[in-house]
């Protein structure tokens, strides 16, 4: 019998998490966590059945949580809710698409989600809570550090280093062994050619 999962965050993002837990066939959705108005409401079928509040009892009633909140710039509030789940004692799986292709010389830590078609080469490393969304490439020896969001169709070359918090948006590309500091927004369809420092807006 599968296991249960709770998804945290109702918006878009949960949509796609929705399809690929799906897809992936590992776990069983038991709900969703989402704001105050939305309570009773649905989302593809699975019901939005407690609200941040509801926390403290959702983890003495389930093992496995997953953050569905979408990132676009600030990591904060995953952050915040990745921190009260890792305090509780929860498990934060991996969840990763079938459609997906990710080289058993990768490594993958808990609470990321890969989606569908995104590429996660040999040697390369994704830390926690991190979204690597649909279509993107992340080559060889490259690092995700924890917490970013590497969006739809972004290329991270081989060696790149990438900071705790960061968005890299859809279609941007980074150049072979740069680093991008932390907390940085790389725009969509950004070209970075030199390191980024932390805090950057906009490239």
């Amino acid at each position: 019998m599968k296991e249960k999962i709770i998804l945290i965050g109702g918006g878009g993002h949960c949509k796609s998490c929705i399809d690929v837990i799906e897809q992936a066939g590992t776990f069983r959705i038991a709900g969703i966590v989402d704001l105050p108005e939305e309570l009773h409401q649905e989302i593809l079928g699975y019901k939005i059945i407690a609200t941040d509040d509801d926390l403290p009892r959702l983890v003495n009633e389930y093992e496995n949580f997953l953050i569905t909140l979408g990132q676009i710039k600030s990591p904060e509030k995953r952050i915040r809710i990745f921190q009260t789940l890792k305090e509780s004692g929860v498990k934060l799986p991996v969840i990763v698409s079938p459609l997906a292709y990710v080289s058993k010389h990768a490594k993958i830590e808990e609470g990321t989600i890969v989606m569908h078609y995104a590429l996660v080469n040999a040697g390369a490393k994704i830390n926690k809570n991190c979204i690597i969304n649909t279509r993107a490439l992340i080559e060889h020896d490259a690092v995700i550090e924890d917490h970013c969001h590497i969006s739809t169709n972004a290329v991270i070359n081989g060696g790149v280093k990438v900071g705790t918090g960061t968005f890299f948006g859809s279609n941007a590309v980074c150049k072979e062994y740069i680093e991008i500091g932390e907390n940085a927004v790389i725009g969509c369809g950004a070209k970075i050619t030199k390191n980024v420092p932390p805090n950057s807006l906009g490239f």
